[in-house]
């Protein structure tokens, strides 16, 4: 996506974090759009909220009328031909077939005399001696055609930029055709969907502190789902991932705390909360795990299926919800729309592609992650624009949520490395050679007394 696939993986991982946090921000102010379309304007409709902004994700499928690559893949089946050896050989016997049509052009002699000396030494020559020889003033010239003129293109890189290139044309031949991606977004679709669904119910219900810090509970389902079938290397189950994920819970609690009056219980919408945080780190490990590189998804055209296929399928829930007095049909005014259509764009259409390209360049772990990052930005923000206080609770609590995010951020640069796992494993064998020197002591006193006993004078 935007041409970013000849980053090296440490240049992926910063510009993956900083869109993350350029998302958590375009978030934050989306979270305040939607409390004040909720609680001041009183649009209570959660259903329609969210069927509206994922229907403007069809915007995205105008793509097939401003760029003809969307165009020409329509006709692409998405596989890269790769030939053995043995196929090599035998295409190598036949490459008069990879040859253009010839060419004939004059012959260039490097000297400077004109085409008239030549011809006259030419003549003189034949006069003098019988001719032997003749060679003819024209040459052949055949070109590869532009099938094969890539490969040959490719042979005269160095081997370092040959593996790049390679590597980048099987890439561009395995991207998704049109048909692969409809496909895809057909299968994400209701996972896209109600895991929206579920978290709008959950801010109606229930108080915002609490939906963001269980919605922050997504990393440990999306560590839990990596551990049982990853997506990639960097959502490899380490016990270092495992600590960073209940530190940042613990740091949210803390910030919540600090931000939320304390008589308040935990209400039922709560349960809404942990079905959307599920719902979203199955979206993402299962996404990961079907496409392991951006460059093979369009990923606006992912995104413009969803929106068509949601928009499609799911109207026949206003009628359900309507008639069974769940959520009742109202049109919104003018002004409701104008909030509902500005917070879809920003907040949805171009927040989700962000958010799931910044899921690309780093690992499924630091996007959930990200999430947990909302609560102490939108503190933050409370602190300068409304000149809000806080106690020392939430500067506390705000310290183990980002240094969790960027911690995992590290860990998912060394893929192998689980430095908590060392740890424990090193106080292991400390404990345990420290038994074992014990014990030997011990046997070493008793063979000492044994050896020096009442005995020993005689």
């Amino acid at each position: 996506m935007f041409g970013l696939s000849a980053l090296s993986k440490t240049r992926r991982l910063i510009l993956g974090i900083l869109v993350l946090i350029i998302v958590d921000i375009i978030w934050v102010a989306s979270s305040e759009l939607t409390k004040y379309l909720y609680n001041e304007n009183k649009f209570e409709k959660a259903f329609f909220a969210t069927y509206a902004k994922i229907s403007m994700f069809t915007l995205y499928l105008s793509g097939f009328l401003l760029w003809k690559s969307w165009r020409d893949q329509c006709t692409k089946n998405g596989k890269a031909i790769i030939m053995s050896p043995c196929q090599q050989i035998e295409t190598d016997r036949n490459h008069e077939k990879f040859m253009g049509d010839p060419v004939y052009v004059p012959l260039k002699y490097e000297d400077k005399s004109s085409d008239t000396e030549c011809e006259e030494t030419l003549n003189i020559q034949e006069d003098n001696r019988v001719r032997a020889v003749r060679f003819n003033n024209l040459s052949e010239v055949r070109q590869l055609s532009d099938e094969h003129a890539e490969d040959a293109a490719i042979a005269r890189l160095s081997f370092a930029a040959s593996l790049r290139a390679e590597e980048a044309r099987i890439r561009a031949l395995s991207k998704f055709s049109v048909k692969q991606v409809a496909k895809l977004a057909f299968l994400f679709c209701i996972m896209s969907f109600f895991s929206n669904y579920t978290y709008q119910i959950a801010l109606i219900n229930t108080e915002a502190g609490i939906v963001n810090v269980l919605s922050s509970t997504s990393g440990l389902f999306t560590l839990v789902c990596a551990a049982i079938y990853p997506g990639s290397a960097a959502d490899r189950f380490t016990l270092s991932k495992l600590v960073a994920v209940i530190v940042s819970i613990s740091g949210v609690v803390l910030v919540t705390i600090s931000s939320e009056k304390q008589d308040q219980g935990i209400p039922m919408g709560a349960l809404w909360s942990l079905l959307s945080a599920i719902l979203y780190a199955l979206y993402l490990v299962s996404l990961r795990r079907k496409v392991d590189h951006e460059d093979k998804l369009e990923l606006p055209m992912f995104f413009g299926f969803i929106g068509l296929f949601c928009g499609l399928m799911f109207w026949p829930g206003f009628f359900i919800l309507h008639f069974t007095k769940v959520e009742t049909f109202e049109w919104p005014n003018m002004y409701q729309w104008l909030i509902l259509t500005l917070n879809g764009i920003v907040g949805t259409v171009v927040s989700e592609i962000l958010w799931l390209w910044g899921c690309f360049l780093t690992s499924s772990l630091i996007a959930t992650l990200a999430v947990g990052l909302t609560i102490p930005l939108a503190v933050i923000a409370d602190i300068v624009l409304k000149g809000s206080s806080y106690s020392w609770v939430f500067y506390v609590g705000i310290i183990p949520v980002f240094a969790s995010f960027f911690g995992v951020g590290i860990l998912a640069h060394f893929e192998n490395w689980d430095p908590v796992l060392l740890g424990v494993k090193k106080v292991i064998h400390c404990i345990c050679s420290r038994i074992r020197f014990s014990r030997y002591r011990d046997v070493d006193r008793e063979q000492t007394e044994s050896l020096i006993g009442p005995d020993s004078s005689t």
